[in-house]
């Protein structure tokens, strides 16, 4: 277990680290320097931050040369966590016009990550279901060929129905998740109807723990005609609802090895601002 004193980790000695960055990097506004290329932002954040998540690969497959790039424009240390491309997740209801087989799409993907893999960068692959995904047994046998599929990674699940966490079923997506290896992926987000599920602090595989923040703005999050994706996460956390979470990592990194705080608030720069904040909050509680 390392001491995280690297830029964006809390000394944490005795425990996992904990690590705070962002969910992706090219978003931020008023974070990079006027005139900085798009293709030197990387190195930059990388300065400041240990830890991204690659959420471009949901919207688009990335060549395996992209991770080579990133993996070289980032210092030793610096780990990524990769969005799964969202034919993967199910998103889309039906198959699209021209989309691939299923299993050729994830052969695919598992290719484009070797160089990020090779590198030591790769910590985990992100798999965000959709409100839809419910918990039913086709789904879970779903996740369990996932597991089967890329059975050498280090998987986190994000669910986004409640059904998975609703009564006692939610100590059996736990033991679920736990006899499958997955990570638990934490949420904060706004608690407004069955699309949004409740923050379950649970570790359920010793090597990480993920705890994403998707901002409390309920008026957003189910708005449809949005000018982009940032307006659904425009909310910028106090301090105050900060403090609670600083102290759950701590408690999350007696049990895991590594603990990642991603905000996902990508509204002007406020994700990066509340990623500073959070490490400030851990900071003053060694």
């Amino acid at each position: 277990m390392g001491t995280g004193r690297e830029p964006g980790g809390a000394d944490t000695a005795g425990r996992g680290r904990i690590l705070c960055g962002t969910c992706a990097w090219a978003d931020h506004q008023n974070f990079y320097p006027p005139g900085l290329k798009p293709t030197e932002r990387l190195a930059f954040y990388a300065r400041h931050f240990p830890v991204v998540e690659v959420d471009s690969t949901f919207y688009h497959p990335q060549p395996a040369r992209n991770f080579q790039l990133w993996a070289g424009r980032t210092p030793a240390g610096f780990v990524f966590d990769v969005k799964a491309y969202r034919a993967m997740t199910r998103h889309d209801r039906q198959p699209r016009p021209g989309d691939e087989d299923v299993t050729e799409v994830f052969a695919r993907f598992r290719e484009s990550l070797r160089p990020l893999e090779q590198s030591g960068k790769l910590r985990a692959v992100l798999f965000q279901f959709p409100p839809w995904f419910t918990c039913t047994p086709e789904n879970r046998g779903y996740l369990e060929w996932v597991r089967e599929t890329y059975d050498t990674l280090l998987l986190a699940v994000e669910f986004r129905h409640r059904s998975w966490w609703q009564a006692a079923q939610r100590q059996k997506t736990l033991d679920f998740l736990r006899s499958n290896a997955l990570v638990n992926v934490i949420c904060d987000e706004p608690q407004v109807g069955l699309g949004t599920v409740p923050a379950v602090v649970e570790v359920t595989n010793p090597r990480l723990a993920v705890v994403r923040f998707h901002g409390r703005n309920a008026a957003t999050w189910y708005k449809k005609g949005l000018a982009n994706s940032g307006e659904r996460f425009n909310y910028l956390y106090s301090r105050q609802e900060l403090q609670p979470w600083a102290e759950a990592a701590l408690r999350l990194a007696a049990e895991a090895q590594e603990v990642h705080l991603l905000m996902n608030n990508n509204f002007g720069d406020y994700a990066v601002r509340n990623a500073r904040d959070l490490l400030e909050v851990l900071q003053e509680l060694r």
